[in-house]
């Protein structure tokens, strides 16, 4: 294999990535309390849960003592006070999306299950910490805090009640098939509704001593659907249900409940308000469950990251290992010290799940930051509208079109650099509504684009780090569980939306001018992150865009035979591919940003000196890999989606193979498109060096002696 590349020093590889590479590359180097809810989530998913995994609790659908022994570890450790406000006993202030992110990655590197039967009990207060009152906020935060020195309490935990039974089981949110009634409403009173709810799939539903279910209304005197929180303690039925027969996230409880209880009425998630004799409930199903999801969801990605990352230590010791202990390799012969690894494919194949799982991480932990600065200036744009009196969705829309073109202006200008006019930069960053069209336009396309990629892609290449343990890969006992975890990451793909859901939010917003002009400022971005960083794959990616960019515009105004435009929403074979085209150049243009950010901020901690060189050319070439598999991915896609609506012409029989050159399909602009592959297809020059130096870095890295977690 290549080791020399004239635009790389000889640093290698020395030891696997460690805390002090990660802080840098996802950016909380300077959290010391994101740096603990790291270290106290790792004790109990490389003790506990590794634990429970390796005993074989996984091999149970029933909610049991043996799991129940995580909420305690969860309660004990601090993960549970994770989602807290301070005021609410909480310890960390502010948005929690970061920490929620590092928490969902920290517990999935071991097992997913574990994460979810976390996660589970945040989704069940988010509707309330999104959009309850006040007083809502407070009393369900306060009960499920753990319980502190000198206190007699169990914390409650809480489920999410979403999806329907069968056969509704699967359709959109909008299909509710829980309904919710007037059941008593004395004059002066609260009214009491009757709400009746069946679930399916219903995570945490074996423990949980509430509920916040999804209803519709169902009496003329409810204006619209909700969401609602029910209690263990409600007059009526509260049967958990059956537990599910799930092959995968085992270690987390779901079950099918029968729920139907009668609740007074200021149980309605965010309030409501009577209007000439008619309860209207300040927030839909619709809306609460928009707040909700467009935030969790990044975190559902990053599980399926953590397992492609986790397994990269447990596939190199199965190859080093593979050969040992028979008469053909004696200690100190590349037979005996490398393995598998002596065979070029082994680490090739290697190297791409390695490529891939920093790609997803890179894009899941960016999206998680970006979610926390837009909790902030969300929570200022709240504050205004409420101060204007401006209530509801359509309202706030007609609002948000006055600074559109403001926010137009400061993303040129943010780009700008020292070119710009300062003093008009720093008026419209300090816009709160301009900065929240910024902010919201980037968000709405990396949250599905992370969900999407992070948990489909995910599942194809664990099936490929599966495939590299052969068959110990499919063993309970397999090293680092990565049977397990391959099967866990298809139910990540279908969480709170399956990859259809994700595709048809992106490509609405994906369309959004707003992020079309930080796109096109990431293209200039990226040439001149090429002319300083030849061997990141920088010139690649930039061209890469610019055809993703030109076939967009293509499609908008290209017409089919019958005369219709080929991109529109309702056209899923349009719009669908070019949408997983953006993912794959999303999650590497970020993968490059954090290996930038390791390289200017590395050098400022004494304990990465030595070591630095080494992982910022592995982590280039691994960007200059991922940049080659996405430039063809995106490059094969666009250029389908070009000619395949085209027919070929009158004569030339059902095979252009034969058609000269020049001849065949024509279209406006094919010039261009025809210019811009060539130039991807040349830009490809390096990339297989970058591989061969990566995976050569593979074979020498340090690993430890064994797996820091029981199998």
């Amino acid at each position: 294999m290549s080791q020399t590349n004239s635009d790389h020093n000889t640093a290698v590889l020395s030891t696997l990535p460690g805390d002090d590479v990660r802080q840098i590359m996802w950016r909380f180097a300077d959290r010391y309390d994101l740096q603990m809810v790291v270290q106290s989530t790792r004790s109990v998913a490389r003790g506990l849960v590794a634990k429970l995994v390796a005993d074989g609790a996984r091999n149970s659908h029933e909610w049991n003592e043996q799991k129940a022994e995580m909420l305690k570890a969860f309660d004990e450790s601090g993960v549970t006070a994770v989602f807290m406000d301070p005021e609410d006993g909480g310890f960390i202030a502010g948005p929690k999306n970061m920490a929620l992110a590092l928490v969902a990655f920290e517990l999935s590197w071991v097992d997913a299950g574990a994460a979810t039967c976390s996660l589970a009990g945040n989704l069940a207060l988010a509707p309330i910490h999104e959009k309850g009152t006040d007083e809502q906020k407070h009393t369900y935060m306060s009960r499920c805090l753990p319980a502190q020195p000198g206190e007699n309490r169990k914390p409650w935990r809480g489920a999410f009640a979403l999806t329907e039974p069968l056969p509704y089981v699967g359709v959109d949110t909008g299909v509710v098939s829980g309904k919710v009634r007037v059941a008593e409403w004395k004059e002066g009173k609260e009214p009491v509704l009757q709400v009746d709810k069946r679930g399916r799939f219903i995570t945490n539903m074996g423990f949980a001593n509430f509920v916040t279910a999804v209803v519709d209304t169902a009496d003329e005197r409810i204006k619209s659907s909700c969401m609602i929180i029910l209690e263990e303690g409600d007059p009526g039925i509260y049967d958990r249900g059956s537990a599910t027969l799930k092959l995968v996230h085992q270690l987390s409880s779901t079950c099918d409940p029968i729920l139907s209880l009668k609740v007074p009425a200021n149980r309605i998630i965010g309030g409501y308000t009577i209007k000439d004799g008619v309860i209207i409930p300040n927030f839909s199903h619709g809306e609460v469950i928009e707040a909700v999801f467009r935030r969790t969801r990044v975190t559902v990605a990053l599980m399926s990251s953590a397992k492609l990352l986790s397994a990269i230590e447990p596939v190199i010791r199965y190859q080093r290992g593979r050969f040992r202990g028979g008469d053909s390799g004696a200690p100190g012969t590349p037979r005996y010290d490398l393995g598998l690894q002596q065979k070029e494919d082994a680490v090739h194949r290697l190297t791409d799940v390695w490529a891939s799982g920093e790609a997803s991480a890179s894009l899941g932990f960016a999206a998680a930051r970006l979610f926390d600065a837009l909790d902030e200036v969300e929570k200022r744009k709240n504050q205004i509208f409420e101060e204007q009196g401006i209530k509801g969705a359509r309202a706030q829309m007609k609002a948000l079109k006055v600074p559109q073109q403001g926010a137009l202006e400061y993303i040129k200008l943010l780009y700008q650099g020292g070119k710009r006019d300062q003093k008009r930069f720093e008026e419209l960053g300090k816009d709160t509504l301009v900065q929240f069209l910024v902010t919201d336009s980037l968000a709405n396309v990396l949250c599905p684009a992370c969900k999407l990629w992070n948990t489909g892609h995910g599942a194809d290449m664990m099936r490929e780090a599966v495939s590299l343990m052969g068959g110990y890969g499919i063993t309970e006992d397999c090293p680092g569980f990565l049977g397990q975890k391959w099967m866990d990451t298809q139910l990540e793909a279908t969480y709170e939306g399956p990859e259809a859901v994700q595709r048809r939010q992106l490509s609405v917003t994906m369309t959004n001018e707003l992020f079309l002009e930080q796109y096109r400022e990431w293209i200039k971005e990226m040439r001149q992150l090429a002319a300083e960083n030849t061997c990141i794959g920088a010139g690649t990616l930039a061209v890469a865009m610019e055809l993703w960019l030109w076939t967009l515009e293509h499609l908008s105004t290209a017409k089919d035979e019958n005369g219709k435009v080929l991109y529109h929403g309702q056209r899923h074979g349009v719009c669908f591919p070019l949408a997983d085209a953006l993912c794959w150049l999303l999650a590497v243009r970020y993968q490059m940003l954090d290996t930038l950010e390791l390289k200017a901020k590395g050098p400022a901690n004494p304990v990465l000196t030595e070591a630095l060189p080494g992982f910022v050319n592995f982590f280039s070439d691994l960007c200059a890999v991922q940049a080659a598999r996405a430039a063809g991915e995106a490059g094969k896609i666009c250029a389908e989606l070009v000619y395949g609506y085209h027919r070929l012409p009158e004569g030339s029989g059902t095979c252009a193979c034969s058609l000269k050159a020049g001849s065949g399909v024509s279209f406006d602009g094919k010039e261009t498109f025809v210019h811009l592959r060539n130039r991807l297809d040349e830009c490809l020059a390096g990339a297989r060096l970058a591989k061969d130096r990566a995976a050569n870095a593979v074979t020498q890295v340090m690993i430890p002696e064994a797996l820091d977690y029981p199998v």
